[in-house]
């Protein structure tokens, strides 16, 4: 009868060493250089291979106070509201809006997760329509759309937005209801 040789990776002193146990309980260091690349070649045939991680870039979200009027108004030129739309759309005076231009004052955070989600419809509303004027247009008419009337009051709350951001979607994809 055979004594089967099991090996053992241990760590003395931070450097590898290897040693092996008979079946009879007998150990013996084993220090060869053929024998030991034969065992790290069979744990990395053994480890599981970990999936790679893909990172992409995404959009900073702007804190409260890096939201400029200026930022705002880059945004703003993108589409032809009027000053007292965006005033409503914002729920803010038209007043209120004309001082934050005249400072150059940041939005405070609700205006600012208004303004991202408005920039968002815009991009996507310039995309299908490909013309502001026309995108516009299109916002000032009624439309029902699964029982949901939409305008441009829909604009007003974060609902009304994601409603029509939907539609928009459902045209750009070409599912009309």
């Amino acid at each position: 009868m055979t004594n089967k040789i099991f090996w053992k990776k241990i760590f003395v002193s931070g450097q590898k060493s290897y040693i092996h146990e008979t079946k009879d309980g007998y150990m013996k260091k084993r220090a060869k250089k053929r024998q030991q690349k034969e065992l790290e070649d069979d744990l990395t045939a053994n480890m599981m291979q970990e999936p790679v991680a893909i990172y992409r870039p995404v959009k900073i979200i702007p804190g409260n106070q890096s939201f400029s009027y200026s930022k705002f108004e880059k945004i703003a030129r993108r589409i032809p509201f009027t000053q007292r739309e965006w005033a409503s759309i914002l729920h803010l005076s038209e007043k209120t809006l004309q001082r934050y231009a005249k400072d150059n004052k940041s939005f405070e955070g609700i205006y600012v997760d208004r303004i991202l989600h408005l920039e968002s419809l815009i991009d996507m509303g310039l995309e299908v329509f490909t013309d502001a004027n026309a995108f516009y247009d299109w916002l000032k008419k009624d439309k029902r759309v699964l029982g949901e009337l939409l305008n441009f009051d829909s604009l007003k709350t974060t609902n009304g937005i994601e409603l029509v951001k939907n539609q928009l979607g459902r045209i750009l994809h070409g599912v009309y209801i």
